[in-house]
C-alpha cells in the first residue's frame, strides 16, 4: 500500500498535478507496530487471519463478560476486533507487541511513513473495541485487563486534522513539493457515510461492498438492552456524529463464489452474473450472510450447500441460482437489521442511502427496496474517496459543516432511484427467510 502510495505521488510529479493535500482512509481495527527508533516491527496481521478464532468467547470467559465489554465500549462483538487480536498477541508474547513503542492504526501508520508524525485518528480508532463511546477516549480498564500501556497510542485527533507535511526526504526524492497530510475520517466507512447525499436525518444507509454496513447516524451513542441483545456497534463519525450500525457479510459471498468458479474455467462479466441471476428460479432458497460458515470457507459454493442440507432446504443447481439466492438473502438480511434501527431511530426512517461499490448492483438495489419497502437511492459509489476528499476541503476551509459537505456532493453526483414493488411477495419471503434462519 505505501509503495502504491509513493507510485501514485511519482505519477502527480511527472504529470505535473499540483496537490493541495492528501487524505488516506483504510478497513477498520487492524494496526502496526512501530518500534522506539521509529522503524515498522514486520508486517501486520489481517483481520481475517485465523488467530483471533475462538479468542473473543475466551476473553468472555477469562476476561470480561460480553454485556460488560459492551457496555463500556458500544461496540459489536466481533472475533477480529483490535481487542481480541491483542489479547491474542499478548497471549502468545507477540515480539511486535512486546518490542512496540506505538501501535498505529493502518490509516495513520500510512500517514506516519508520509510525514513522520504519529496520530491515533478517532473514527479509526472507534473500531478498535478500545473506546468509551461517551468520552471518545481509550478505556483505561481495557487496556490494565488487557496489559497494554495507553503510552502504546499516540494522541487523539479529530477527522479533518492535519497530521503533518510530506517529508522533506520524500519530497526530495519524488522532486515533489511539500504538502499536508490531513487526517480525514480514516475507517473508510465513516468517510462513506460522510458523503451520503442526504438532505436531512430521515435516513438510514447502507455501505455496501464484501462487507454490508448498514446503520443510521445519531447525534451521540446509543447504548442500552436493544443495541446490547442485536450487537449494534457505535462508531465514531464526522462532526461528533455516532454511526449506529450493524456489519453484515456483503459481497464477500459472491466473490468468493466467482473466485472457486474461476479456479474451475468459468468467468462471468457483472452484466452476464445479473443475467443469470435475473432467470434464476426466485426464492428456492435462503441463507443467514452472517453464520459462521460463510466467513472465509475454501469453497463458498460447498458451504452454501452445506447450509442448505442443514436447514432442510435443496441446495442450488446452477451458478444463476447460487448468486440470486445470495441477492435475495442479503435483500432480506437488510429488511431483518433495519427493522433494528426503525426501533431505535428518533427519526422516522424514510428512504435508504446506499453507498460505495455494491450500490451499483441494480438487481440487488431493487431487491433491497422491494424487501424493506422504502425507496433506495444508489451512489456515490466511491463514497469513501468523496468523502475522504471533502474532508480535505473541509480542512482547507472550503465547506465548514458535515450538511455542508453533503450539499456540494448532493448536486454533483446522480444517483440511481428505486422504489418498492411486489410487496406480498416479498412479504411471504420474508417469513420464510426468517424461519429458515432460526433453525
Amino acid at each position: 500500500l505505501y509503495t502504491s502510495l509513493i507510485e501514485s505521488l511519482t505519477i502527480c510529479a511527472r504529470q505535473r498535478i499540483r496537490l493541495h493535500s492528501i487524505g488516506i482512509d483504510t478497513w477498520g481495527v487492524d494496526f502496526a507496530f512501530v518500534n522506539e527508533e521509529g522503524a515498522l516491527i514486520g508486517l501486520p496481521y489481517a483481520y481475517r487471519d485465523p488467530q483471533t478464532i475462538g479468542k473473543k468467547e475466551e476473553f468472555f470467559e477469562k476476561v470480561m463478560s460480553a454485556d460488560e465489554l459492551y457496555g463500556k465500549t458500544g461496540i459489536q462483538h466481533m472475533d477480529f476486533n483490535s481487542i481480541f487480536q491483542l489479547y491474542t498477541l499478548k497471549q502468545r508474547k507477540d515480539f511486535g507487541l512486546t518490542h512496540a513503542s506505538r501501535l498505529l492504526f493502518m490509516p495513520d501508520a500510512l500517514s506516519y511513513l508520509l510525514t513522520g508524525r504519529m496520530v491515533t485518528e478517532y473514527t479509526i480508532a472507534s473500531t478498535s473495541q478500545l473506546l468509551n463511546p461517551e468520552t471518545r477516549k481509550l478505556d483505561e480498564k481495557l487496556l490494565e485487563v488487557l496489559g497494554v500501556s495507553k503510552s502504546l497510542f499516540a494522541d487523539m485527533v479529530e477527522p479533518g486534522a492535519k497530521v503533518g507535511m510530506l517529508t522533506e526526504d520524500l519530497c526530495e526524492e519524488l522532486q515533489i513539493e511539500s504538502v499536508p497530510v490531513i487526517a480525514v475520517a480514516g475507517h473508510d466507512t465513516a468517510s462513506a457515510v460522510a458523503a451520503v447525499p442526504a438532505a436531512n436525518k430521515n435516513f438510514a444507509y447502507l455501505s455496501s461492498g464484501t462487507w454490508s454496513l448498514m446503520g443510521i447516524e445519531t447525534d451521540g451513542p446509543v447504548v442500552n438492552e436493544k443495541t446490547t441483545h442485536y450487537n449494534i456497534t457505535n462508531e465514531g463519525g464526522v462532526d461528533g456524529t455516532i454511526r449506529l450500525l450493524k456489519n453484515i457479510t456483503g459481497m464477500w459471498i459472491v466473490e468468493q463464489c466467482l473466485k472457486k468458479w474461476h479456479k474451475e474455467g468459468t468467468d462471468y462479466t457483472y452484466p452476464q452474473m445479473v443475467e443469470l441471476a435475473q432467470n434464476a428460479r426466485p426464492f428456492a432458497c435462503f441463507i443467514n450472510p452472517d453464520d459462521p460458515g460463510f466467513t472465509n470457507p475454501q469453497d463458498m459454493p460447498k458451504a452454501i450447500c452445506e447450509y442448505c442440507a442443514r436447514t432442510g432446504q435443496n441446495a442450488p443447481q446452477t451458478h444463476g441460482e447460487f448468486i440470486r439466492a445470495i441477492f435475495e438473502s442479503l435483500a432480506l438480511k437488510y429488511r431483518e437489521v433495519l427493522d433494528v434501527f426503525r426501533e431505535l431511530s428518533v427519526n422516522p426512517i424514510e428512504k435508504l442511502h446506499i453507498i460505495g461499490g455494491g450500490s451499483r448492483n441494480k438487481l440487488l438495489n431493487q431487491f433491497t427496496s422491494n424487501a424493506i419497502g422504502l425507496p433506495v437511492v444508489a451512489g456515490p459509489s466511491e463514497a469513501s474517496s468523496i468523502g475522504n476528499i471533502m474532508l480535505q476541503a473541509k480542512a482547507a476551509g472550503v465547506v465548514s459543516t458535515l450538511q455542508e459537505m453533503r450539499n456540494v456532493i448532493s448536486v454533483n453526483v446522480e444517483p440511481d432511484y428505486f422504489s418498492p414493488a411486489d410487496a406480498e411477495v416479498w412479504n411471504e419471503a420474508y417469513q420464510k427467510y426468517i424461519s429458515i434462519i432460526k433453525k
